[in-house]
């Protein structure tokens, strides 16, 4: 005798029951993806031509210094404080670390390149037009970095409303001139857009020369 067994439809769920599931579960990921992981960012102004241009978009790794502090030669996005701004609210900048808590700053050297705590520094990155580059600064200065803070600079130092240019608009005014590190909002790692410009944002080998202070 052979047994027979009849198969059973098996319940199916609605694709369109699932849809709104989906859909918020997405939307939550990207959420704390955006709050705690990566972010975008475009580029507004000029003050880091030409490593980013103007409407550039970077990614933006905001979960990196939750576990180290920002390092030498790296491109960052904080908020700005407010003597920078006029902005109570904040605004999000984009500059290069060039000093951390405790490096001595100096320009500059008998060829004019930037010293830091005594060591030389090559920055090819500094913006180049007509083949004429800018200096890397458009005055002497001498500054040691408080701990906990950052001295920032474009690369398009002429066009930069950086650390420098705050320390001579404040009367040489170090705190004012600086960022805390607690308000950088993460590591620009990468330009994505435009396609023709996408490129790793990697720290030149120039910084690993530099002696701790």
């Amino acid at each position: 005798m052979i047994d027979e067994q009849t198969d059973k439809p098996k319940p199916r769920s609605s694709f369109w029951r699932e849809l709104p599931i989906l859909l918020g579960v997405a939307i939550l990921v990207a959420v704390l993806v955006r709050a705690f992981v990566l972010q975008t960012f475009y580029i507004p102004s000029p003050s880091m031509e030409h490593t980013l241009d103007v409407y550039d978009r970077v990614l933006v790794n905001k979960l990196v210094y939750d576990f180290r502090s920002p390092r030498r030669g790296e491109i960052v996005v904080f908020k700005a404080p407010t003597q920078w701004t006029g902005n109570p609210e904040g605004e999000d900048f984009i500059k290069r670390v060039i000093g951390v808590g405790g490096d001595r700053v100096v320009c500059c050297d008998e060829q004019n390149r930037l010293m830091i705590n005594g060591q030389p520094l090559d920055e090819p990155y500094i913006f180049t037009e007509n083949g004429q580059q800018d200096p890397p600064a458009d005055t002497e200065f001498d500054i040691t970095v408080p701990p906990g803070r950052l001295w920032v600079m474009g690369d398009h130092r002429s066009a930069s409303g950086d650390s420098l240019e705050h320390w001579q608009n404040s009367q040489q005014n170090i705190e004012v001139a600086t960022i805390p590190e607690d308000a950088v909002v993460g590591r620009a790692f990468t330009v994505f857009w435009p396609i023709g410009r996408a490129t790793w944002l990697s720290v030149p080998d120039s910084f690993d020369a530099i002696p701790n202070p």
